[in-house]
């Protein structure tokens, strides 16, 4: 197959990083580039041997020999490059954060979707490695229920890359029209991760302070995700006398996520603070370290065109799409509007005429919900009785879902006692458990049992049914232990309930 050619509009510091992955590259290569400085863009002509250099981004468009470009200009440029782009019948990656504007967004969404052609927003984030291992171990439930995200970023003058002057230039503007260098365009990357592991975000908190009046340090900002009961925190640091080492920006990042059954490690990012393995994780079986994943920051960038190669060629979605992109620029207003107002602020806001009112009522809705659950949740217990008749025939399944390999070596016998419940009388079991194997035995709970657990037959077959937790029973005193406590650790990990 024919390589596709490459456009490249922008050819400032970033810019190596993104020419790097068309090294050797059997799929694409990089056939133009344009930027405004003669001098550099000369340079880059001649360092990456590329065929064509420009100063006018238009005349590289009106090259019929391209296929795709990838826009690398300052936020504010972005709407005009890219609908200009795809007027010109270009696929297009855009630099994140991909505009300036929620409505700036929607005009390049609408144009996109209008002409057919791939429109993705580069986030080397959602390619880098370890963070793409991260996502695969939350989907193969490797720490169970994900509930926590805490994103920690350092920043200093001190380290990584001798910063040319014409880098800081157009950050400059971006903070006189109020957008900050490290909440709305570094803090992209932390909001795309944040989506990119726990998905959509609902709602925001945050509190912005200054170093002179410039830079936003430090930052805390903290977040409700839209799916269960999700949460995120990430803290910006300016540690303006320490040598950050890195071969890329004076920053660093490190990742924890934590689940119901462990905790993910992803140790860094742009710089080499934390030695050692890439990815960690931990749960019931100890530590686990990932040091073969590549780690270095470069990689994010790779990964991100060959993604935009794989959306030209129709095999995969482009990461980000338009519309994700607008939902991580959406963020970053919310954290801004949340910083400003002193109080969370919903996504949603952002896209109704009246914000302070829809804020009311969702507060006012949340509000009502959760006084409702507070008196649902001792109904349901009692509504449990239901289920009572068939707490035998349950008692016979759950003894089916014993876990040789989760038992590891545990002997025990443990009794079960079903109180009368929904018409059904007093039942009692013993659960004999050895050498890897688990015997569940009908009548009087033997004397040599470790544990015994009693409570309503109704509950009981609602826990085993999934209907309700160990936990929830315990705490409504719906559930009475009698024996060793540590016992019933090990029957929740043997039969996973």
């Amino acid at each position: 197959m024919e390589k596709l050619n490459i456009g490249m509009i922008g050819c400032g510091l970033i810019s190596t990083l993104h020419a790097a992955g068309y090294r050797d590259n059997p799929r694409v290569r990089l056939h133009a580039i344009c930027d405004l400085d003669e001098q550099l863009v000369a340079a880059r002509k001649g360092d990456w041997g590329v065929e064509k250099a420009f100063t006018d981004y238009r005349e590289l468009l009106a090259d019929p020999a391209v296929d795709a470009v990838e826009v690398i200009t300052p936020h504010k440029l972005h709407e005009r490059i890219v609908i200009d782009a795809l007027d010109a019948k270009k696929h297009v990656a855009v630099q994140k954060p991909m505009t300036t504007s929620l409505e700036s967004a929607d005009r390049m969404v609408a144009h996109a979707r209008k002409s057919g052609l791939v429109f993705k927003v580069t986030d080397n984030y959602v390619s880098y490695p370890p963070i793409v291992l991260a996502r695969k171990m939350l989907g193969d439930g490797e720490i169970g229920d994900p509930q926590m995200l805490r994103v920690k970023m350092i920043n200093s003058p001190d380290g990584g890359w001798d910063m040319p002057v014409a880098s800081y230039d157009w950050r400059f503007d971006e903070f006189a029209e109020g957008r900050f260098s490290e909440t709305f365009d570094h803090g992209h990357h932390e909001w795309a991760t944040a989506w990119y592991l726990m998905g959509e975000v609902e709602r925001v908190a945050a509190w912005i302070d200054s170093v002179d009046g410039v830079l936003d340090s430090p930052v805390t900002v903290m977040w409700k995700h839209k799916q269960g009961k999700r949460y995120g925190i990430c803290e910006f640091v300016y540690a303006e006398k320490l040598h950050i080492p890195s071969r890329y920006y004076p920053n660093d990042e490190w990742f924890e996520l934590t689940g119901s059954g462990g905790i993910i490690f992803i140790h860094r990012c742009t710089g080499d603070i934390h030695g050692g393995p890439a990815v960690s994780l931990f749960n019931n079986e100890g530590w686990t370290h990932y040091d073969r994943v590549e780690s270095d920051w470069a990689e994010g960038f790779r990964g991100a065109l060959e993604n935009f190669v794989d959306a030209i060629e129709g095999k995969a979605e482009p990461l980000l799409t338009g519309d994700q992109g607008r939902e991580i620029l959406r963020m970053s207003f919310a954290i801004y509007q949340a910083a400003r107002k002193r109080r969370d602020v919903y996504l949603e806001e952002l896209n109704r005429p009246f914000p302070g009112l829809y804020a009311w009522r969702q507060r006012r809705r949340e509000k009502r919900e959760s006084f409702i659950e507070s008196f649902r949740k001792p109904l349901l217990g009692r509504n449990l009785s239901k289920y009572a008749p068939r707490a035998s025939e349950l008692t016979e399944q759950f003894a089916g879902r014993f876990d040789a390999e989760a038992a590891a070596d545990w002997e025990s016998v443990v009794g079960l006692r079903l109180t009368p419940d929904g018409g059904v009388k007093e039942q009692t079991f013993a659960l004999h458990v050895s050498a890897g194997k688990v015997t569940l035995k009908e009548g009087p709970i033997p004397e040599d049992a470790k544990l015994t657990v009693a409570m309503p037959a109704g509950t009981w077959a609602a826990i085993v049914l999934g209907k309700k937790s160990l936990e929830s029973a315990l705490f409504g005193r719906q559930l009475k232990l009698e024996g060793e406590a540590r016992e019933g650790l090990r029957l929740r990990s043997a039969f996973h309930i």
